[in-house]
């Protein structure tokens, strides 16, 4: 199909009437189809159910330490749990604290601690005159919700392909000492589905911040969530490349079970360094006696080890790879050739980034609404909810049952195709109007 930009103002006309009979057919539809987070679907939760039927009250519910799971104690998590999530994110057991169900948790108890303790001696940030956080962007909203309501000043820094725009990252560390921290989603970002390439990572250990309590807030919540096996995205590991380049304390790592097991009920993980280890258990020792050991438990039972997960979480792909494959093929084959917006097509993780034509996001995701689905709302992937260029779209594919998908996946590509093709038509007629007043007569000027 030709370009709208290439389009004459009556053929415009002509598509927009076509697609707005298009659309009234997708309303009398009566759709109610939820886009708007990145939910597993219920045929994910159950490959879960198994979990239910490993531990009873005829079992043995002590480690393989003497641990009774029952009981209190054991404030960083039973060392069969470290193992499993260890091999999980690639780091040592040691170096580990399993934490509760969910790992959000553990990032907004990182920056309380911080706001109010400081960070291995520092000054506290909430005592500062101001404190200031690099927000990769598009990026995950519920990171930039958290620092929002801590009254932490967020700076956007843009995503390339290999992720954050490092040249600014390093210029703005090194010559701010009011920049504490970055938000990363390293691996099949959230949204964008980008994983940073070994350059950046390896950036990322060799920054030289001019604040001592910088941290790197390392959110690799899709480090093992592929859909294809013939392709996984690789990063190196942020802890061990910090530690080579002379600054192990630089980062928090944090991950969870949440989209392997039950969200809500899942374990969560932070690595970090020793000198970190030895500050977090400082304050977790007054929050907590311990975590819930027998959900732990439970995990390690049902997994038994790494290669049990992995298995798992093929099961996982299989029913998530058509998902995104109905997705991409409902872009391509609608908009591809008409230049209004490109997309992402990540190897995981569970989001896509739409990017339209300036000023038309909010205009597509309400025209989505107004037949039926819902999706994220515009400008959450920015700091505070401002898309300066109102053109950034989440997508979320995982939650709804594949065939209400597609039909989604269709009216999305509609709505894109409706609102690009409004917005070129009035930038045309924009352009034509003086031109058309210069080519009246005098006559027709007179009357």
């Amino acid at each position: 199909m030709e370009k709208y930009q290439d389009m004459s103002i009556s053929q415009l006309e002509s598509e927009l009437a076509a697609m707005e009979k298009e659309y009234r057919k997708f309303q009398k539809m009566d759709l109610s189809l939820d886009m708007s987070r990145g939910k597993p679907c219920v045929e994910q939760l159950d490959l879960s159910m198994g979990m239910m039927d490993v531990l009873n009250s005829q079992v043995d519910l002590t480690c393989d330490d003497g641990t009774d799971c029952r009981n209190y104690g054991v404030l960083s998590g039973i060392e069969e749990a470290k193992e499993l999530l260890g091999d999980m994110m690639e780091n040592h057991p040691d170096n580990i604290i399993i934490y509760g169900n969910s790992s959000l948790n553990v990032m907004y108890d990182t920056l309380s601690r911080a706001m109010l303790r400081g960070v291995m001696g520092s000054t506290p940030w909430s005592k500062l005159e101001a404190c200031k956080f690099l927000c990769p962007v598009p990026g995950y909203d519920r990171h930039f919700s958290m620092t929002e309501y801590f009254g932490i000043e967020m700076i956007p820094v843009p995503m390339n392909d290999e992720g954050p725009d490092m040249d600014l990252v390093e210029e703005l560390v090194t010559s701010d000492d009011l920049i504490k921290g970055i938000w990363c989603v390293p691996k099949y970002a959230n949204p964008s589905g980008t994983t940073y390439s070994e350059r950046t990572v390896r950036r990322f250990a060799k920054l030289k911040p001019a604040a001592k309590d910088f941290r790197i807030f390392w959110d690799n919540a899709y480090g093992v969530h592929h859909l294809y096996d013939e392709h996984h995205d690789y990063i190196p590991d942020i802890l061990r490349e910090c530690k080579r380049a002379g600054h192990p304390d630089m980062v928090y790592k944090f991950a969870s079970t949440s989209k392997i097991t039950f969200p809500g009920s899942g374990i969560a993980a932070l690595a970090t360094s020793q000198n970190n280890l030895v500050d977090i258990k400082k304050q977790l020792a007054h929050q907590t006696i311990g975590h819930d050991k027998v959900n732990q438990l439970r995990h390690v039972r049902f997994f038994k080890d790494i290669h049990g997960l992995i298995v798992h979480m093929r099961k996982h792909a299989d029913i998530l790879r058509p998902k995104f494959e109905a997705v991409n093929d409902a872009l391509e084959n609608n908009l591809k050739d008409l230049g209004v917006g490109t997309w992402t097509k990540p190897y995981g993780g569970y989001f896509i980034t739409f990017y339209a034509l300036d000023g038309c996001a909010k205009k597509i995701i309400k025209r989505a609404k107004k037949a039926g689905v819902t999706m994220t709302e515009a400008g959450a992937t920015w700091p505070y909810h401002k898309d300066p260029h109102d053109s950034d779209i989440r997508i979320a594919p995982t939650y709804p049952p594949l065939e209400d998908l597609k039909l989604a996946a269709e009216l999305f590509t509609l709505c894109v195709r409706i609102v690009s093709a409004e917005k070129i038509l009035e930038e045309k007629k924009t352009l034509a109007a003086p031109a058309a007043e210069a080519a009246k007569t005098p006559e027709e000027t007179a009357k």
